[in-house]
């Protein structure tokens, strides 16, 4: 397992900003960690990493338990924080320099490496300025440059399209997305969209506890059961959907639309189509009613209370 974390928890005086959360993220996988601004998404990140000590709990990062095993630890994690750790009256090839020797990449493989980093993220025109001049999206760049530059097995990603116009989080995103085929990736952000391209599960936090943790599509479903739009080109009688098995519930929204409520959706299709052609009935559409992202997070943080 790339990350375990059990029961994690971070307290400042009287707040609980982490309450004792679980989860653990295998190797390929990438997850979207979201939640409202100071929901605990940044602090669990910081005691992941280990720049943050936890008050109580464990987390083990490749096998490396953050606080015991401090440095090996930050040799398999790469870190962009929410606020990009830059020096800007450094050369952007000099700072990727300056980090490489941070983390004792050899000489002769350093220089092959800083090259790869700045074609990867797209810095190559601006390689030669100071990051103080760069843009807010290529500042974000490098921050992600220098996260990768000593290819480690996971990335912690705090908002990494923060500040980047269209053109360059679709190309973050595919970068993202490829690195994600071999690696361990933890991202937050508050783009969905970003999260439906290139996540496969969710972990949302809420007032410093795990409210959802699933695949996408799983919480996508509305409530215990998946709805089935049906479109058909002729008006029918509600009762020949009694002849369908695995209908919970059958909803008539007009102009012949129904809505068909099922435990088994995969299972209800074929019926559907079945039964469509048994009976001479022909089908528009035939599609899935799901949640959107937006609606499962407001779902999920929705009045969530603190657990003491």
């Amino acid at each position: 397992m790339s990350i375990s974390v059990q029961s994690l928890t971070k307290i400042y005086g009287t707040q609980k900003a982490v309450n004792h959360i679980s989860f653990e993220i295998p190797k390929g996988q990438i997850v979207g960690f979201l939640g409202p601004n100071g929901a605990g998404k940044s602090t669990t990140m910081k005691m992941i990493t280990g720049y943050l000590p936890p008050t109580d709990g464990t987390a083990v990062v490749c096998g490396f338990d953050v606080q015991k095993d401090s440095m090996e630890l930050r040799k398999k994690i790469g870190y962009l924080p929410e606020q990009n750790p830059l020096y800007y009256d450094m050369y952007v090839r000099e700072f990727l320099e300056l980090t490489a020797g941070i983390h004792k990449i050899e000489q002769k493989e350093r220089r092959t490496r800083i090259e790869e980093m700045i074609k990867m993220t797209g810095l190559s025109k601006e390689a030669h300025k100071k990051i103080g001049t760069l843009s807010k999206g290529y500042k974000q760049r490098v921050g992600l440059a220098q996260a990768m530059i000593h290819n480690p097995e996971v990335l912690i990603l705090d908002e990494p399209t923060s500040g980047l116009d269209p053109n360059q989080i679709v190309e973050i995103r595919d970068l993202i997305t490829n690195i994600g085929k071999e690696k361990t990736v933890l991202l937050s952000t508050h783009i969905m969209q970003e999260v439906q391209a290139m996540c496969s599960r969710i972990i949302i936090i809420n007032n410093g506890n795990i409210v959802a943790d699933d695949k996408i599509e799983n919480l996508q479903q509305i409530g215990n059961k998946t709805t089935l739009l049906v479109a058909l080109e002729t008006a029918i009688e509600p009762s020949l959907f009694n002849k369908i098995k695995g209908i919970d519930q059958v909803e008539n929204l007009g102009a012949n639309r129904w809505k068909l409520h099922t435990e088994s959706p995969d299972e209800l299709r074929k019926a559907v189509m079945q039964w469509a052609l048994n009976n001479d009935i022909n089908i528009s559409s035939l599609q899935s009613e799901t949640q959107s992202l937006e609606d499962v997070f407001r779902t999920a943080t929705k009045n969530v209370e603190v657990k003491s």
